[in-house]
């Protein structure tokens, strides 16, 4: 174990010998640290805090701080990161509002410098959250979602698995698997390029693009729409959609772009 002599390091800190820790950070009381993690200058794990194995925490990064908010009893609660995540510069993760309650990290996250987790979030794997991001307390993020910098998600929204959300939205909805996020929570399109990188045929993106189509661009109400969408046998990407849509939500679905349904009602005579 490589432990800097300005660093303090509590004795009820459960660290693996392979562990690298640098000046000035500081390590909890039951704090737990896996195998070949590496915590930068100045970084903070507070107490009820576990690292999965091969974690890297950048200079100045807290993770495990009690959370931004009023019912907070003081009661203990945790952080939970797996393995391979990378943690930039001053990146802050809350851990759990209710008692024993918990804040999920999954695998091979990537957080930017100065993004934000509250309390109780829960994040599936190869998450990205670009520089500034922000997600309120409650969030769940699928994995493989890409969060552009300076974006806001609003407490309890659902974001679906291979999102994207572009820099500055505001997403106070539910964003469905594979789409785009833009704006004032709207749903602009689907996520072509991360389909195709995700390694989904041609066919498979054609499906999901028309399933979008008919959410969002055909005029129908959500419930018209999914049922249409049950009837057509649909491929198993347009599955999860429904089901994220028929899902059990507090903040409701995210909709078109305004103007978006009656421009593409248009006539040619209409253009």
């Amino acid at each position: 174990m490589s432990i800097h002599p300005t660093a303090i390091v509590a004795s009820g800190a459960n660290i693996d010998p392979t562990v690298e820790i640098g000046p000035y950070a500081i390590i909890e009381d039951e704090v737990t640290i896996g195998a070949g993690c590496v915590i930068h200058p100045h970084a903070v794990i507070k107490k009820f805090t576990t690292l999965g194995n091969n974690n890297l925490i950048h200079a100045g990064a807290v993770i495990g701080d009690e959370p931004q908010d009023l019912a907070f009893l003081g009661k203990p609660s945790y952080v939970r990161l797996g393995d391979h995540n990378i943690i930039r510069e001053y990146v802050t993760i809350h851990r759990g509002t209710t008692p024993d309650s918990q804040t999920v990290l999954g695998n091979h996250c990537f957080l930017m410098a100065c993004s934000h987790v509250g309390h109780n979030c829960r994040l599936g794997d190869r998450v990205i959250l670009a520089n500034g991001m922000l997600l309120a307390g409650h969030v769940t993020v699928g994995n493989n979602a890409f969060l552009s910098g300076n974006a806001v998600v609003h407490q309890f929204t659902r974001i679906g698995r291979l999102c994207m959300l572009s820099g500055g939205s505001r997403m106070v909805m539910d964003l469905p698997p594979f789409m785009m996020g833009h704006g004032d929570s709207d749903c602009v399109g689907i996520n072509r390029v991360g389909l195709r990188r995700a390694g989904y045929s041609a066919q498979q993106i054609m499906e999901v693009r028309a399933a979008y189509r008919l959410l969002y661009l055909s005029g129908m109400s959500f419930t018209k729409a999914i049922g249409q969408l049950e009837e057509s046998s649909p491929n198993e990407l347009v599955q999860e959609i429904i089901d994220f849509i028929k899902a059990p939500s507090k903040r409701g679905i995210a909709g078109p772009p305004p103007g978006a349904r009656s421009k593409s009602n248009r006539t040619s005579d209409d253009e």
